[in-house]
């Protein structure tokens, strides 16, 4: 196969006789930005840059709109000229490098923040591309721009949105059934049912009904759960199967069923009649009656508090759960079963899934993400570790629109967004840097030091709405990806 010398010029930069040359393979995985078959390698010159190389693609291409794309060389990505990254990494001019093109990712836009009037814990979407729209069918898919936000505050009160950051709902409070103290997590169930916990160490499910003009709604108790001995961090939801997971300080991890049929009964030592008779703790006397059940299950084996629980990603009968007790743990759920521990050298706190690539992510209390490969054939523990934050990961979310990224939240007061394939091998091992970063907006109005006062506890990625996080500073905030490429790459090739 012949070797195509490209005269670029034409791109801004110096021609091909004025300075070294190298020759690129291009390859992508997007079909519809695949080059002709027969394009061989291709002779350009070394002080081209990513802006330089997306401008030479896309006139291959042939593109009536150019396509913002980033260019991946043995797995990092380029954030230098080519000369720069031959000499970083020790190698020859001479050699033929294989650059992979993808599409760029765009720099998160900042939309909007929700007030609130107590920190901000956990935050959900019901939108036609969250778990709870696609499970609950075509007909109760939200429609564009009617898309609703979840919060759960330190308040104990659930809270639903519109995109107009109107509150249509907010969930009763403790005297008329609500929780009794800080929520941890909550998330849509379906267009029409709630779960959230927390402190008061119950998980909750509510009924949510919106009314005909889509301007207001309800949030009614519907079953709360009993069953654990401490806070309830954490909770996963998998309506197809009708199950859901809840992860404890108690070091357990609780099996539910969001159906009140299937669940047994509460323990009786667990109920707030027979807490308050054996404690100095106030009874808050309730003007409801909402039906109380158990666990189908507590899977006990952590040796510490239980920060965070997943479902498999492609078999309910599979759950992970991450610990301060530095251990990944997988389970089966059908046997109740520990079938698998991972010990890595911190404690986890946050989780979430890359099934494409067989990875699981998780977020440590040791300012890095770590991701494990957690089937019983990895011959090692953590594939990758991603640093960047400065303080703890504490929530997690992979990317709707790609099998590598990943956002997540931290204690520094900071989202960030990975690719995992923007890798490096060090001493320590193969490590990754983030894309970009997104700041609490609330931190630009003072100094802040360590995240303080702006703390993120919860961020998810939606395709609709975008990125969505929760934080210390009182506020859900929402990110989306609008714009064009980087300022720092519009310009040329420099």
């Amino acid at each position: 196969m012949s070797t195509e010398v490209v005269e670029t010029t034409s791109l801004g930069t110096e021609s091909p006789g004025a300075s070294s040359q190298v020759r690129l393979q291009f390859t992508t995985r997007h079909l519809d930005l695949s080059l002709p078959q027969n394009t061989g390698p291709i002779l350009v010159s070394t002080h081209l840059r990513r802006y330089a190389l997306s401008t030479l693609v896309n006139t291959l291409l042939q593109s009536e709109k150019p396509i913002p794309l980033e260019f991946l060389v043995n797995g990092t990505f380029l954030r230098s000229s080519i000369d720069d990254f031959l000499t970083a990494n020790g190698i020859s001019a001479e050699t033929t490098l294989n650059v992979e093109y993808v599409r760029a990712i765009i720099p998160p836009l900042y939309l909007a923040s929700y007030e609130h009037d107590d920190w901000v814990s956990s935050v959900d979407v019901l939108s036609s591309a969250s778990l709870a729209g696609i499970a609950a069918g075509q007909k109760a898919l939200p429609a564009a721009g009617q898309e609703r936000i979840l919060s759960g505050s330190y308040d104990g009160l659930l809270r639903v949105w519109n995109m107009s950051s109107q509150i249509l709902a907010t969930s009763p409070s403790a005297v008329d059934g609500g929780h009794t103290a800080s929520i941890k997590s909550t998330k849509f169930i379906s267009p029409t049912q709630i779960v959230s916990s927390g402190t008061d160490r119950t998980v909750r499910l509510w009924k949510y009904l919106e009314a005909a003009d889509n301007l207001s709604a309800q949030i009614q108790p519907y079953l709360d759960l009993y069953g654990h001995k401490a806070s309830v961090d954490s909770i996963a939801v998998h309506l197809p199967a009708n199950r859901m997971l809840s992860a404890s300080a108690d070091h357990s991890v609780g099996i539910w069923s969001t159906r009140r049929s299937e669940s047994p009964a509460a323990p009786p030592n667990l109920l707030p009649s027979a807490v308050s008779r054996s404690s100095k703790r106030r009874k808050i006397t309730t003007s409801t009656n909402t039906p109380q059940r158990g666990p189908l299950a507590l899977l006990k084996s952590h040796t510490a508090p239980v920060s965070s629980t997943i479902f498999a990603p492609n078999d309910p009968t599979v759950a992970y759960s991450a610990s301060w007790d530095h251990t990944l743990r997988t389970w089966d759920l059908a046997t109740q079963l520990l079938v698998d521990t991972r010990t890595t050298s911190h404690p986890l706190l946050s989780l979430t899934t890359l099934p494409d690539l067989n990875l699981i992510a998780a977020g440590t209390s040791a300012r890095h993400i770590t991701l494990i490969d957690p089937r019983t054939s990895a011959t090692t523990i953590s594939a990758v570790t991603l640093r960047g934050h400065t303080n703890a990961v504490v929530s997690l979310a992979g990317d709707p629109e790609s099998s590598y990224g990943l956002v997540s939240g931290s204690h520094d007061g900071t989202c960030r967004i990975w690719d995992v394939r923007s890798t490096k091998s060090e001493k320590e091992g193969v490590v990754g840097e983030s894309m970009y970063t997104i700041a609490r907006e609330s931190a630009k109005e003072g100094r802040r030091v360590g995240g303080d006062g702006v703390k993120v506890f919860g961020v998810l990625w939606d395709r609709e709405v975008g990125i969505v996080s929760a934080g210390e500073d009182r506020r859900v905030q929402i990110n989306r990806a609008k714009g064009v490429v980087r300022s720092e790459d519009i310009g040329g090739s420099t």
